[in-house]
Order: structure tokens, then C-alpha cells, then sequence
């Protein structure tokens, strides 16, 4: 996505003028755009002429509108977003208050208006904007002596470091000397992920090689993580995943990228972030239920203590055309982040999310158990009946 232009003043009220430039993008324009905003973009209108013998002609004419947002549509096989509402703008062709659809689609600039960008609209942009921050798999792809670091998105790769080092033939004699080349070699390959990678971010990390030399790299890697005390490494360890590549450069990622297996394997690490923290809290719902909350009434109760030490929640919730509820748990986030806790933000397209989001799409793992949250219920239940 590409930001044109941003002018929003100190209360949060206005615009934006965005172009999504892949499919990627018209997920976070679906989830930026909401009722009552202001939207201007190109379009397509079909007009009726009258000649002066009484006989019409209709000819589509294309204009730029702008819209009142009262209804969105997102056809995810089309990647097309369909965002219909009333013309706010005096237009020659169309009538101030018609009904019109506007489509947008990739490579094409639109302006957002809004009352009020919040926290997580201007997360989303910034999200949006930066190939880095929705970069969430890199590679390493190598061959003896040569390493290549990247980013991988859906429409590009992005090149972090390469590392090139002499490392000298199997020879008969002491092979000492080519021991220590291998060793650099792999010390800073280990340099360049630990620099360039966020693992807060990236999800998966392909190690790709010709031969053993992934399986080599990868050993020594989690061999000196553990001297090291790394816990970067040692933390994310189950994030690597090894593959076969025909060589060490980066157009044979393509290969490897298009092996179905790879996919396949991929999808279940990149996921397994979310699922964890899922599977922590139903775990939790079972061994220790005052500690695992959901429901935004239970969730917000828990905040009030400061008590949340992570947070799910769906970002469906963040497309409410109600303001006020979408308000609602924008200030839940920004509280739990004030008081040191974490944001598992879950895409309801993921299997996690869905899950998510039959248990209210809100959902909270406290530092401590709170037995009266569920108590105070009991309460309530007992006093109305």
C-alpha cells in the first residue's frame, strides 16, 4: 500500500489518500473502511442523454465521486471491494444523495475521510504501508560460502544482507583452516538473522540449501544459542523450517516456494503463534478458569485490576459499524499495552480467528486468578431473578 497524503489533526479527524498496490492490501482496506466515513474515488457511471427529438442514449461516463459509506463488500476471489453509499459531493452526473457503488481494487487511489483514526486504524496503515511489517516469512537461502537473508511477501522479496566468505576445498591435509572459515561463515549468517529479522513480526523462516548444509548451519545455530544463552534463537526455534533448494541463490526460492509440502508446512508454523496462545487459554479454561476469561463484559472487569497479561481478540470486532463499540475495544487494546501486557490481534480468515470468534471474539489470560469476576455474575443472576 502506498501512502500519498496524510492530514489528520489533533483530535483524530481526517483523511488519508491511499493506493493498495496486491490483493494483500484490499484486506486492510476492508478492515480501515467503515460506516459513516467519507470515501472519494474514480468511477464508473452510466448516463441517460436526451436529444432534442425526445429519443435517450445511455453512455458510461467515468467521474470521481464521493461517497457517505453505508454498506462494504469484500469478494476475496475477485479481490475487488465494493463500498456502496450515498454521493455527498455536488457531481455533474450524479445527484447529491444517489446511491452509488464505488469498487476498489489494486493499483487504484482512493481518498479515506474519516471523524476519528484511532490507534488501530493508524496501526493498520503504518502495517499496510511497510513491506517489512506484514513481511511475516523470510528465507535463508544458501550454498557453502554464500548466504542470502530476505523477506518474503506476497508481491516481493526484499534483500537484507548477503554474506560471502572464502571457504577453502576438501583437501587430504589438517583441515583446521577450513573448519574456521565454515564457522565464520555460519557466525555470520546467525549475525544477519538476529539483525534483520523481527521475530515479533516474521512467523516462519525458511532455511533453503543444495545438500546438508542447511542441516549443518541449523545445528551449529541452536549449538551456539544454547553457549550463548540467545534467547531470541532459542525462543523461535520452531519458527525455522528446512527445505531442499537446487542452489544458494535467491531465484531458486521460487522453487521452493511452490512445493506444495513447503506451503502446507508453512501454514501450520506461521499459524502456530496464534494457536498456541488459543490452546494455552482453553488449556487454562480447564486447569485454572479464573485466570482464563472471555466475553467483553469479563474481559473488561479483568482490566479494570490491570490483571491481563494477553489479550485475543478478533479483528472482525474492529469492523462494527457501530462507533461506539468499535471505540469500545480500541480502548480495551491501548489499556491492556499501557499496562504491560500483550495484543494477539487474530485475522478472522485464520482457522485460530474463527475459533476466536464463536467465543465473542474477545478473550483474556490474566497474571493472576480473579474468582470474583465470575462471582459478581452469579450475583447479577441470583438478584434479577
Amino acid at each position: 500500500m502506498k501512502l500519498s497524503h496524510r492530514d489528520i489533526e489533533k483530535d483524530g479527524r481526517g483523511h488519508m489518500v491511499l493506493t493498495p498496490d496486491e490483493g494483500e492490501d484490499m484486506w486492510h482496506c476492508y478492515n480501515l473502511i467503515t460506516e459513516g466515513d467519507m470515501l472519494r474515488a474514480s468511477t464508473i457511471r452510466k448516463v441517460q442523454q436526451e436529444s432534442a427529438t425526445g429519443s435517450s442514449t445511455s453512455s458510461r461516463v467515468r467521474t470521481t465521486i464521493t461517497i457517505r459509506v453505508e454498506n462494504i463488500d469484500f469478494d476475496t476471489a475477485a479481490c475487488v471491494l465494493r463500498v456502496k453509499g450515498r454521493n455527498c459531493v455536488e457531481n455533474q452526473y450524479i445527484k447529491m444523495g444517489a446511491y452509488h457503488t464505488v469498487d476498489l481494487e489494486p493499483n487504484r487511489k482512493f481518498t479515506l475521510h474519516k471523524e476519528h483514526w484511532d490507534t488501530i486504524y493508524l496501526e493498520r496503515v503504518e502495517t499496510a504501508c511497510d513491506p517489512a511489517k506484514h513481511a511475516d516469512l523470510a528465507a535463508v537461502v544458501m550454498q557453502e560460502g554464500l548466504a542470502f537473508v530476505c523477506l518474503i511477501t506476497s508481491a516481493m522479496t526484499i534483500d537484507r544482507a548477503k554474506i560471502d566468505v572464502n571457504i577453502p576445498k576438501k583437501g587430504k591435509g589438517d583441515g583446521t583452516q577450513r573448519n574456521k572459515a565454515v564457522n565464520k561463515f555460519f557466525d555470520q549468517v546467525m549475525a544477519a538473522i538476529v539483525r534483520h529479522l523481527d521475530f515479533s513480526i516474521v512467523k516462519a523462516v525458511l532455511i533453503a540449501s543444495p545438500g546438508f548444509v542447511k542441516d549443518q548451519f541449523f545445528d551449529y545455530m541452536m549449538k551456539t544459542a544454547v553457549q550463548a544463552d540467545n534467547k531470541l534463537i532459542l525462543e523461535n526455534k520452531s519458527k525455522f523450517v528446512l527445505v531442499h533448494s537446487s542452489n544458494g541463490f535467491k531465484h531458486s526460492l521460487r522453487e521452493v516456494l511452490e512445493d506444495q509440502t513447503v506451503t502446507a508446512r508453512l501454514a501450520d508454523t506461521k499459524a502456530a503463534g496464534e494457536m498456541k496462545v488459543l490452546q494455552q487459554f482453553m488449556s487454562l479454561m480447564g486447569t485454572d478458569p479464573d485466570r482464563a476469561y472471555y466475553g467483553i463484559r469479563h474481559v473488561e472487569k479483568a482490566n479494570e485490576s490491570q490483571a491481563i497479561e494477553t489479550l485475543l481478540v478478533s479483528d472482525s470486532l474492529f469492523r462494527s459499524w457501530v462507533l461506539a463499540e468499535r471505540k469500545r475495544y480500541v480502548r480495551l487494546v491501548d489499556a491492556v499495552r499501557d499496562n504491560g501486557g500483550d495484543v494477539k490481534i487474530f485475522s478472522s480468515l485464520h482457522v485460530s480467528g474463527e475459533q476466536l470468534d464463536q467465543m465473542t471474539g474477545v478473550a483474556a489470560i490474566l497474571r493472576f486468578p480473579m474468582p470474583e469476576i465470575e462471582e459478581e455474575d452469579h450475583n447479577l443472576d441470583s438478584d434479577e431473578e
